[in-house]
């Protein structure tokens, strides 16, 4: 096998969180091109079957499922659904999440809770069900969608809830590639820095000053460049890691 070969992700089934815009549609993009059939989800049908249908114009074999990540009993449901209808589910990428920013003394405990159970209990119930198929067949790769803000603190919109979610999923990725690593099963994740999507308008003016000229690249980036990161931790490219967080941050968290 080649290097290229390597990173084929040809006969495999992959499933993206939170996938109908944003990163996780660009990822889902990405592990489409490199020859995996892709699930959609996204919290309602609609959106999951906009993004679906994009990707097969592209040629792309991809599947659209409704999907409530913080709800258990719908991701049983999706796993068995793109289990019947795709095959066994080789990838996971967990992207699902948000963001709702506000000073710690301002955030009611409903943000804080709905923060951390799309952000980190989503991220729970989908490793723990796709993660379960995979240590039974004795390997896949699942790689979850952390943040540098993981390790920093972001300024200047204090966001409490998210940093501790995205701080909880890096060390998550961790147990859970200890676990399973004799399973033959990896588990990594990504960092990002500042992404330009519909949710962070990180190209605006007002964001300059905290999100761009911080950086070592002084620019943000943007979600396609998350592909091949992703591409790389879900195929065999990347066969001898797990437990590791990729940041791509652009260089913000050099300084």
């Amino acid at each position: 096998m080649t290097v290229l070969e390597s990173f084929s992700l040809n006969g495999k089934v992959a499933v993206v969180t939170g996938a109908s815009r944003g990163i996780g549609r660009a990822l889902a993009q990405a592990l489409g091109e490199a020859g995996a059939a892709v699930a959609v989800t996204a919290r309602t049908l609609e959106p999951a079957q906009r993004a679906a249908d994009e990707l097969r114009a592209a040629g792309i074999t991809a599947l659209p499922v409704g999907l409530e990540v913080t709800d258990p009993a719908q991701v049983d449901l999706m796993v068995r659904r793109v289990t019947d209808e795709l095959g066994p589910i080789d990838v996971l990428v967990n992207n699902a999440g948000i963001s709702i920013g506000s000073p710690a003394l301002e955030t009611p405990d409903e943000v804080w809770r709905e923060v951390l159970a799309t952000n980190l209990d989503g991220v729970w119930y989908c490793s723990k069900a796709v993660g379960a198929q995979m240590v039974e067949r004795g390997g896949g790769a699942i790689v979850n969608v952390g943040s540098m803000s993981g390790m920093i603190v972001n300024r200047p919109r204090w966001q409490p809830p998210y940093l501790a979610s995205k701080a909880a999923v890096h060390q998550l990725t961790k147990a859970l590639a200890a676990e399973w690593a004799p399973h033959g099963v990896r588990v990594n994740a990504i960092a990002p820095g500042y992404i330009l999507t519909e949710a962070s308008p990180v190209d605006r003016p007002e964001y300059r000053e905290w999100c761009v000229e911080p950086a070592a690249m002084k620019r943000y980036g943007l979600p396609e460049e998350l592909g091949g990161a992703v591409v790389f931790l879900a195929s065999g490219a990347s066969s001898f890691m797990t437990g590791a967080v990729m940041v791509i941050d652009g260089g913000y968290t050099l300084f």
